[in-house]
């Protein structure tokens, strides 16, 4: 029993549990589990029954961005191609579908970080450092696991050199959330150019259509429209409501408009610079087809889609702080990456849950949008890192790998 005690505690204090496929797996799907039973619990189904109310709208030829105040709260914001991607969910009993809909993002999104090319180990770190995070993302039921698995499964098809598979992903998250068109920053990696934007044409017309059978072209011609209309609606609210509604706007914008009570902020003070220092790392051409520059991009897209955006909430972050993860994985072990990513999973993926304490969370993390702040940091520090090429201090065998994480 002390051997096993000493070995337990020497595996925590070096890190190496991190590494442990069963405690990924147990992690990853346990929490997930547990927040549908919280769910249960509660009685908290509402964002699920907009989710599956979509579907039946779409049969209904309703329209499917208007409130319906006697069935939920709140309105629907997925494209229409979602009434499709719902339905499988939508036709099950409401609360073996909600577990369903679920566990069906938080595999989504497990298969492609397992697509991810790093060892397996590395793979069961980012896992497990982030099954926080996919806890809270589960809590809400939201589609943002699926919209990061397929950003990710974009960049992995990508690499592979597969741009019928990463443009399917890339074309499918955009049709349903739009942010998906940030996977068009791996269009520089591929090289079939010519291809990538062929398949990028055919499955965006694929994804078009593909709602037609469940109404007419006519209906959801008319629903792209309402659904545009409904997105610019959502932005102005988001910033208009920034004092009364501290769950939405989680963005670097928030931020600031929180923190100096600056309501007239204008995005694009932030996004504009934020767009140019983005486009600036592709200078490093010469490095296009190095993995570890890749990986950095990666990061840079999954982080900054999130953080410049007035529609991030904290379910939101799932998106970004699997990047946080990638970026702490691949580095070369030390004391002050082991000290910035503390920071980053305290104040990102543990600031909403009770460890910080409910008064830290209700009066001073969500009040000022602090969940964005380590985000934003690790998206200056990947900046540097790339312009300063310290990417290539990573060691790259059998894809990429460090000695160990903690020192």
């Amino acid at each position: 029993m002390n051997t096993k005690l000493i070995n337990a505690k020497a595996s925590i204090l070096s890190g190496a549990f991190l590494f442990d496929r069963k405690l990924a797996i147990c992690l990853w799907f346990g929490l997930s589990i547990l927040a549908i039973f919280l769910n249960y619990l509660h009685n908290d189904y509402n964002n699920f029954i907009i989710f599956r109310h979509v579907f039946y709208h779409a049969l209904k030829h309703a329209n499917l961005y208007l409130p319906y105040p006697e069935e939920y709260n709140d309105v629907n914001l997925y494209g229409p191609v979602f009434s499709v991607l719902i339905a499988p969910f939508a036709l099950l009993p409401k609360a073996l579908g909600l577990a369903a809909w679920v566990l069906f993002n938080t595999t989504f999104l497990y298969l492609a970080i397992r697509q991810l090319p790093l060892e397996e180990k590395y793979q069961n770190a980012i896992l497990i450092l982030c099954a926080h995070e996919m806890m809270n993302a589960a809590s809400w039921m939201q589609t943002n696991p699926f919209v990061g698995a397929c950003i990710i499964l974009g960049f992995t098809y990508t690499h592979k050199g597969k741009e019928v598979w990463a443009l399917f992903f890339i074309m499918l998250a955009t049709m349903v959330k739009l942010y998906g068109v940030v996977g068009f920053a791996f269009f520089f990696f591929s090289e079939k150019k010519g291809s990538f934007i062929s398949w990028a044409i055919l499955w965006g017309l694929v994804f078009f259509i593909l709602p037609v059978p469940l109404a007419n072209l006519q209906y959801i011609e008319q629903c792209y429209i309402d659904w545009y209309n409904a997105l610019v609606v959502k932005s102005e609210r988001n910033i208009n409501l920034f004092i009364h509604n501290d769950y939405q706007d989680i963005s670097v914008m928030g931020m600031i408009r929180r923190i100096f009570h600056w309501q007239d902020f204008k995005n694009i003070y932030i996004t504009g610079p934020a767009v140019i220092l983005f486009f600036a790392q592709y200078l490093k051409f010469k490095h296009f087809g190095d993995l570890r520059y890749r990986f950095y991009i990666l990061c840079n897209v999954l982080i900054m889609t999130v953080i410049f955006t007035t529609s991030a909430e904290s379910p939101t972050y799932i998106i970004a702080f699997p990047a946080v993860c990638i970026w702490f994985t691949i580095q070369p072990p030390s004391k002050n990456v082991n000290a910035f990513f503390i920071f980053c999973i305290i104040l990102t993926s543990f600031s909403y849950s009770d460890l910080l304490t409910p008064y830290v969370r209700e009066h001073i993390v969500r009040p000022y949008s602090l969940k964005a702040l380590p985000c934003f940091v690790m998206w200056l520090v990947l900046l540097y890192q790339v312009f300063t090429e310290q990417y290539l201090a990573i060691d790259i065998r059998n894809g990429l790998r460090v000695k160990k994480i903690l020192v």
